[in-house]
């Protein structure tokens, strides 16, 4: 789930703790930005840093009170960002030698515009040094079609947005000959980022399927499911197919759209309840001089939004099979 201030990230953690699983709290480079503030000095990417690594910080502080576990990762991490990771290796290097763990659980690198060489030769580069640190890496093959924060594949040719069993197998061999090193592949399969007109995506899970089988095959060892893949483009989709492409061995699934629109939602539900009580800060339906700062005080609109977004992220639980998944009794 995408985070972008503490209103999303206690959504997030008031949902976990209503359907009883785990959350993985994910920024993105933007989403970092804007908790950092949109006017600070972003030289070198430093508020994009800043921002996620007060963002994680911030997490580890209240999850503890409510009770479920954390996974923190980051989104989207094309060639041109890599000051933002860098920067935030250096801050997992910085907690890990402090606190014998990484601040953060893991990391996405977006390379998939680029040659499989270049993309694989560069992962395996980063895997090494965060391997160090016992952090995931997460890759991507393919393109996830759409847009979103900051990334446009509106225009991409359709053919790219479904990756070959060849192509995860050559990730599969050069990421598991990193010592320690762990790894998963964002394989594409016809994801797009948003949500769109019913028979505007063409969804093929059946490509996981057909990939695990293919790496089981090469590998010879009896693992049906030898690779780990994520859902990216997550919104809109059904659960036939959230629900296939986790019996494919998909371990993670991205949400953001979705939850965008349940947070304004709660908003706008507000807004139109309280209508006539956000109109000026005196005078309302109950008489000319009435106060109205109980209901333009930020919180009550915000609250209702947050409330919105963690309703739609336990549906989204339902849908990946999480709900009541952590045994309280033992």
């Amino acid at each position: 789930m995408n985070v972008v201030s503490s209103c999303s990230i206690a959504s997030c953690l008031e949902a976990a703790k209503n359907y009883g699983g785990p959350m993985i709290v994910q920024f993105s480079r933007g989403g970092g930005q804007f908790i950092a503030g949109k006017t600070a000095d972003n030289a070198d990417d430093a508020a994009c840093i800043a921002g996620s690594v007060a963002g994680a910080l911030h997490v580890r502080q209240v999850a503890e009170l409510y009770g479920v576990p954390v996974i923190l990762h980051t989104d989207h991490c094309q060639r041109s960002w890599l000051p933002w990771f860098d920067g935030l290796m250096d801050a997992n290097e910085k907690y890990f030698k402090a606190n014998g763990e990484p601040l953060f659980s893991s990391h996405m690198l977006d390379l998939s515009e680029e040659p499989l060489e270049e993309n694989v030769g560069t992962c395996k580069e980063y895997l090494q040094r965060m391997a160090k640190c016992d952090i995931l890496l997460e890759m991507e093959l393919g393109v996830t079609g759409g847009e979103e924060d900051g990334v446009d594949n509106t225009d991409i040719d359709s053919s790219r947005l479904y990756t070959q069993p060849e192509e995860v197998w050559e990730v599969y061999q050069q990421l598991s000959s990193v010592p320690n090193g762990r790894f998963t592949v964002a394989a594409a399969f016809g994801n797009v980022h948003g949500v769109y007109a019913p028979g505007n995506v063409d969804l093929q899970p059946q490509i996981l399927h057909n990939t695990q089988k293919y790496i089981s095959e090469k590998l010879g060892d009896g693992d049906p499911k030898p690779t780990c893949f994520v859902f990216h483009g997550g919104s809109g989709s059904s659960r036939e197919d959230i629900r296939y492409a986790i019996e494919a061995g998909t371990i993670k699934m991205n949400i953001d759209t979705d939850t965008q629109w349940a947070f304004w939602d709660g908003v706008r539900e507000y807004e139109a309840k309280y209508h006539d009580y956000l109109q000026g800060q005196i005078g309302n339906p109950e008489g000319e001089t009435k106060p109205n700062k109980k209901y333009y005080d930020p919180r009550m609109a915000l609250r209702s939004g947050e409330e919105a977004m963690a309703k739609r992220l336990c549906e989204a639980a339902e849908d990946l099979n999480c709900i009541d998944v952590l045994n309280w009794s033992k």
